[in-house]
């Protein structure tokens, strides 16, 4: 993915556009690019997929992706905004439990957009499923034209006899512990937002910049990479369950605001071990010392790693979990770090975040 050019746009050929082929053309380009499911018995060209569900019961979810608020378009490829829509909805099946088997991918792109885009974006989903998620595939959609380009995939899953993994089974004395990366992906949009944008207008915009992305990508391509196209540890979502996890989900939003909630569904307080964070911190540094003293703040409310967060049985947790806190009684407060309350604001908030700048 590192070799793939920073903005989607001038990958097209001249007059390829959406306006210029029309749905049924680019509708054909797209999907003979995707992925097939191993569930599917009927896939796209129909009223509806069909797709089996040996359970009997089926794990659904939804998210939507918005120009703007959501991604920028001078800061990743249609093929990371592809992989991207994939996994942050893979792991919400896997925050299951359950075993991701079926996308459904609804695209609004401006009518000028190039059909070049829209099949990068096609080969990104491709790709993650085949990576992280061996068997899922798109099985349906919807093509429409939008002034901002927006994604919207509902991912299906199959729990395969397993109980689903929600997040109010904590109990006291359980182990807290997260597979995947802390705080990458959180340093990464802060380097783009101070390094691969314009200066600051009257109104305080800042306007991304597709040329100072660039040189944020050279020098920092780890940071950058797990913002842009995360690589959620999918397949362990299962190997939770296995494991017995008592809650699960997948850190989206930042450790502290979805620790929070495991904490408040389960009615419980969650905390987290001072050295495991401090450990944390510590690896992000090494990964890249740009982050410096920020280092902790990334960890506890970076948001969109995508990681696992699940809570155990004492020393149940499975191998690719590491331990990074305790599940206590409820007490006054919902997350402590070293059973000190934590209660500075912080985690991804669409609405919070926005500047206005569409990019």
């Amino acid at each position: 993915m590192d070799d793939q050019p920073v903005s989607p746009f001038p990958l097209s050929r001249p007059g390829e556009t959406v306006v210029a082929l029309g749905e049924r053309e680019t509708l054909r380009r797209i999907v003979r690019r995707l992925p097939r499911a191993r569930a599917e018995l009927l896939g796209p060209g129909d009223d509806a997929a069909v797709v089996s569900t040996p359970d009997a019961r089926t794990v659904l979810t939804t998210d939507m992706m918005v120009q703007g608020p959501d991604f920028r378009l001078a800061w990743s490829t249609a093929y990371e905004l592809g992989w991207k829509a994939a996994v942050s909805n893979l792991a919400d099946v896997a925050a299951m439990g359950a075993v991701p088997t079926a996308l459904l991918v609804a695209l609004a792109a401006p009518l000028e957009t190039p059909v070049a885009v829209l099949e990068q974006f096609a080969d990104g989903m491709r790709d993650a499923c085949a990576e992280l998620a061996p068997g899922c595939g798109v099985v349906g959609g919807d093509l429409s034209t939008s002034s901002a380009l927006t994604i919207a995939v509902t991912a299906i899953g199959d729990l395969r006899g397993r109980e689903a993994v929600l997040r109010s089974g904590a109990s006291a004395g359980d182990d807290l512990a997260v597979a995947g990366s802390l705080g990458l992906a959180g340093a990464g949009v802060w380097l783009l937002y101070r390094d691969g944008s314009t200066d600051s207008d009257a109104e305080g915009r800042r306007e991304p910049d597709a040329r100072r992305a660039r040189a944020v990508r050279h020098e920092h391509p780890q940071l950058v990479g797990e913002q842009v196209a995360p690589r959620s540890p999918i397949g362990l979502g299962v190997v939770a369950s296995d494991a017995g996890a008592t809650a699960m989900l997948d850190v989206s939003d930042g450790l502290v605001l979805d620790a929070s909630r495991i904490a408040d569904a389960s009615d419980v307080t969650i905390e987290l071990h001072g050295d495991a964070i401090d450990a944390e911190a510590a690896a992000l540094v090494e990964i890249d010392p740009v982050v410096g003293r920020r280092a902790r703040d990334f960890v506890l409310t970076g948001g969109e790693d995508h990681s696992l967060l699940a809570t155990f049985p004492a020393g149940r947790a499975p191998e690719g979990f590491r331990v990074i806190g305790t599940v206590r009684q409820r007490g006054a407060h919902a997350v402590t770090i070293g059973g000190a309350p934590y209660e500075r604001a912080g985690g991804w908030d669409p609405y919070a975040n926005w500047d206005g700048a569409a990019g």
